[in-house]
């Protein structure tokens, strides 16, 4: 046990398709995860201490294709093309699996030894490391994440200079605007919403027909490789986007190609059950007790940016306000640590914000939904007009002051006196930050998760 213990059965009885088994130390507790009974559970019980991990040789043989390239992009890939698979910039479980499964079967069936394909994950490993869905996802699945190539970690605008660059878009019809620069590389586009492509040169295009980007790498598998779907780690991070990406096949969007592509992975969710997968999915997406307030207040992070005349001097002025979405009561945030209001001013200056509104949505103890928020302005000036703001649309966002110790004159906290969907709270944050008839939607690159940045002329 120190080692591990494999299991194998006789030469003349071993099937085509072999498994073995570790048994290993738990790396992470999942005891405080409210999991769905299930009949593995009853079992094998609990325990705290050890687990027993499926190994294969399909994914050494994934962790030695991306130590390989990882290799080759750090030695500058002499010689052939760079061959990148890469989303759209929003680091969930979906775009991250996608990237790295459509790579490893691009690889393993194009053939060319002039290209060298990698995947490349459209965001920064430091922003990446806050999500722990994602860490424990890949953990659970044996994917070494140091062999991980992030944008941060490669410069693709060098290998497109030197006319070396060959593009795989994932998840959409167009390059995210900070990487647009690059679009003439752009060789093939995978499940695009959109019939007709923006960039019409490109001759091979996947139209996704709405369902979720592991379903189609998934059926494309089954199609050519079917064995490798009953690998526990393969179907682990394809069936895990899938659930994210229909809601546990519970969203009007999912579709009967994804439950059918979901019945296929099903080993992928182990002794949890596709429910049970999901459940720890989710809680690792909204668990923040390992991360800072700044990591907190960027996981779920939308900025709107005004520029437009100041009435006296003439010149332009620019103002930006900026919501961040929580799953935790504001009272929990700031008791997060020593210095949270400091921590929550420092993230306003470094984003340049006129206003942060922080949108906290959980459950109390009695299992009922509380939304509560805590504005931050720059000045109290600004803070006077957005409480006037706040008066004036009582009808639509009716406030509750909440009464927090060591706020400071630029800080308020409020309790949301009946349920208020998030929209409606942006709304109200366009509406004060000002209307305009231009708005452009981009992700902002400095911040992960569903970070949105909107500019109006």
């Amino acid at each position: 046990m120190n080692d591990s213990l494999e299991c194998s059965v006789p030469s003349l009885m071993r099937p085509v398709l072999e498994k073995s088994y570790k048994v290993m130390k738990k790396r992470a507790s999942l005891s405080n995860i409210p999991l769905p009974q299930s009949a593995a559970s009853f079992f094998t019980g609990h325990s705290t201490r050890m687990e027993i991990v499926e190994s294969c040789e399909n994914i050494n043989r994934l962790n030695l294709f991306l130590k390989s390239k990882r290799d080759e992009v750090d030695a500058g890939v002499p010689g052939r093309f760079l061959h990148a698979v890469i989303g759209q910039d929003v680091p969930d479980v979906g775009s991250v699996a996608s990237a790295i499964m459509y790579a490893y079967y691009l690889n393993e069936t194009l053939g060319n030894d002039q290209f060298c394909t990698v995947p490349v994950i459209n965001t920064k490993r430091a922003e990446f490391n806050s999500h722990a869905e994602l860490k424990w996802l890949l953990d659970s699945s044996q994917i070494d994440q140091s062999s991980l190539i992030f944008i941060d970690e490669i410069d693709l605008s060098y290998y497109d200079l030197f006319g070396s660059l060959k593009l795989v878009l994932l998840n959409g019809s167009k390059l995210p605007s900070k990487q647009e620069a690059l679009k003439e590389s752009v060789i093939e586009i995978f499940n695009s919403k959109k019939a007709e492509s923006v960039y019409p040169w490109v001759e091979k295009v996947t139209v996704g027909q709405e369902c979720s980007s592991c379903t189609l790498i998934a059926e494309t598998f089954a199609m050519t490789s079917p064995p490798i779907l009953a690998l526990q780690g393969f179907s682990r991070l394809l069936l895990a986007g899938i659930l994210l990406d229909t809601g546990n096949l519970s969203s009007p969007d999912s579709t009967t190609k994804d439950k059918y592509m979901a019945t296929l992975l099903l080993n992928g969710a182990g002794r949890f059950g596709c429910s049970g997968l999901y459940q720890i999915l989710r809680y690792k997406l909204y668990d923040v007790s390992d991360l800072r307030v700044a990591e907190i207040l960027g996981k779920d992070f939308k900025k709107w940016t005004r520029v437009g005349k100041q009435e006296n001097v003439g010149s332009r002025m620019v103002s930006r306000v900026g919501m961040s979405s929580v799953g935790i009561s504001v009272e929990q945030l700031l008791a997060h640590g020593d210095a949270s209001t400091r921590e929550i001013k420092h993230f306003q200056q470094m984003e340049k914000l006129r206003l942060l509104v922080i949108v906290s949505g959980y459950y109390d103890e009695q299992k009922n939904f509380k939304r509560e928020i805590l504005v931050s302005t720059e000045s109290v000036e600004v803070m006077k007009k957005l409480l006037l703001f706040f008066n004036s649309n009582a009808s639509q966002l009716p406030l509750k002051a909440l009464h927090q110790q060591g706020l400071g004159d630029e800080m308020r906290a409020f309790e949301i006196d009946k349920v208020t969907s998030r929209k409606t709270i942006e709304r109200l944050l366009e509406e004060f930050g000002g209307t305009s008839t231009n708005t452009n939607h981009h992700y902002v690159p400095s911040r992960p998760k569903q970070h949105h940045q909107h500019e109006w002329q």
